[in-house]
């Protein structure tokens, strides 16, 4: 018997080397929301294991981290931001959490988009891009005004600029793993440019190519495909009745039929707009896992909404709603070197 539990013991440290191996530390990366989850495992494989800070069916804007999350944050490796509301009042809190975990702010060199649903900006929902300057060092001070749009990754060309990013810093941090990392962005750079290319070929028929959203999250997704995105909230707060009044002939003049609420929203002002311009309320969220299957059910829904005639539409404009929200599903498989930009 004793020679057994030797045996079993010599066995366990000379095989321990080749496990720790085959099988090295994973970085330990926290997630702004689950798409950017998302994309740092398409990019990060098994070398990487993540968490997400906005838990599915929470909104972004009003999110509060957990205690146990911010005790967790003591021992990540990297937290990848996108700038969403709750990270406006809780980034320095994050930091303090673990002061030597790096921060990378995936808007840094991004053409940003001032966000429609502030007061100063044009009735009709048109913007004005900056760009973002780089501030890796102190991203919690990025000079960034609150009123930007910090939705970029509805816009798979920029999601392309964000992987290369997740590629930089995992490299950085894993110098052992970048050659897996390069492999897999690359495969994911692939991926990202056959979705904007399925996208382009399902939205470029509309004649109708604008569309309403309760809460103005799909202003990159707008911009990418030449659609105009118009919403109902202005400075998170409900429209009064000139307000209502002015959005509905804004509507039916656009001639468009869909209008758009994430799940965590109030959907009566979306229904009672509907009602009058013969549309449709959609429940979508930009907040999904599964990325490039929430984008094209996205596109499909408004390619729908948006073609059919309007004697269709008054029939039964209010009975459907599609959900453009999945369960949480894998990123793409074997994703990996990055590739040249699509035009």
């Amino acid at each position: 018997m004793r020679r057994f539990a030797s045996l079993f013991i010599l066995m366990h440290f000379v095989a321990s080397p080749v496990w720790a191996e085959d099988h090295p530390a994973r970085l330990r990366v926290f997630a702004s929301v689950l798409p950017v989850q998302t994309f740092i495992e398409a990019v990060g494989g098994e070398r990487v294991e993540t968490e997400v800070m906005v838990l599915p069916g929470q909104s972004p804007a009003t999110y509060d981290p957990s205690p146990k999350q911010v005790a967790a944050l003591a021992g990540a490796d990297l937290y990848v931001r996108v700038g969403v509301p709750f990270e406006l009042a809780w980034m320095k809190r994050i930091q303090a959490a673990n002061p030597d975990m790096p921060v990378l702010d995936l808007r840094d060199g991004l053409p940003l988009r001032l966000q429609e649903a502030h007061e100063h900006d044009h009735e009709h929902g048109q913007h004005v891009g900056h760009a973002h300057e780089a501030t890796t060092d102190t991203p919690s001070t990025a000079p960034v005004p609150d009123e930007m749009d910090p939705h970029i990754w509805t816009s798979p060309l920029l999601v392309r600029e964000m992987a290369v990013a997740i590629r930089t810093a995992l490299s950085e941090l894993d110098p052992e793993g970048a050659p897996l990392y390069a492999r897999r962005q690359q495969d994911f750079d692939a991926e990202l440019l056959a979705l904007h290319q399925d996208l382009q070929r399902s939205l470029a028929g509309l004649d109708d190519r604008a569309f309403l959203v309760y809460h103005p999250a799909w202003g990159y997704f707008a911009d990418t495909y030449d659609l105009e995105q118009i919403p109902i909230e202005r400075a998170g707060k409900q429209p009064g009745p000139r307000r209502l009044s002015a959005l509905i002939e804004q509507a039916q003049t656009a001639g468009t039929r869909a209008i758009f609420v994430q799940p965590e929203f109030d959907q009566r002002i979306a229904e009672q707009v509907a009602r009058s311009i013969g549309g449709r309320v959609e429940v979508a969220t930009p907040l999904a896992a599964n990325y490039a299957e929430n984008l094209q059910r996205f596109a499909a829904i408004l390619v729908d909404a948006n073609s059919r005639s309007d004697s269709t539409d008054s029939a039964d404009s209010t009975e459907s709603a599609h959900s453009v929200e999945s369960a949480p599903s894998a990123p793409p498989a074997n994703p990996a070197a990055p590739s040249a930009k699509a035009q």
